[in-house]
């Protein structure tokens, strides 16, 4: 059933991101990323999901062999790595919005801009927030004794998704 979810969502998401492109090819005044955002603290963010996706791989290894609270701690270092990406997305939404960005106007030009930042970059940190929160249930069974090696590695197919599809976020949206 994971892998039908995240299928239907990789669509989802394939559906945002082209029509992200498709407005921001159209567009004649569309703001370069190194106008608007702070490179290096996204960048630093990818870096934290990228993380949290090796320390989801090496728990799904102690749990196919049983090590309980080795796995236990692997999945709390992937709930702190996904609670940072989210603190770190909140403060950058806190700055685009001072800046004067909102849904439908920001100072940089075409209004679609800060529409699309949003809606894109919310639906993700909404995937990191539900991953979280299934992390965070998975850990909790398996400090309770209850390790469930395949529900862990069914976690960890979903942590990969949202970690995968923020990699192809940070380059159309941060980098190109």
């Amino acid at each position: 059933m994971m892998w039908l979810f995240l299928l239907s969502d990789t669509l989802t998401f394939t559906g945002l991101l082209g029509g992200y492109g498709f407005l921001r090819a159209s567009s004649q005044a569309w703001p370069t990323p190194e106008q608007v955002f702070n490179v290096n603290l996204v960048g630093f963010m990818t870096f934290l999901l990228i993380c949290s996706s090796a320390t989801m791989a090496a728990a799904v290894g102690t749990a196919r062999r049983g090590e309980t609270v080795r796995t236990g701690r692997l999945l709390g270092l992937t709930v702190l790595g996904g609670l940072l990406f989210l603190a770190l997305q909140a403060y950058e939404w806190i700055h685009f919005i001072q800046a004067g960005a909102r849904l439908a106007s920001n100072p940089w030009g075409v209004p679609l801009f800060s529409t699309t930042f949003f809606v894109i970059t919310g639906f993700h940190g909404l995937h990191v927030t539900a991953g979280v929160i299934y992390l965070t249930t998975v850990t909790f069974r398996a400090l309770q004794g209850r390790l469930d090696p395949d529900g862990v590695e069914t976690a960890g197919l979903y942590w990969h998704f949202v970690d995968l599809v923020w990699v192809f976020v940070f380059t159309f949206m941060y980098l190109i």
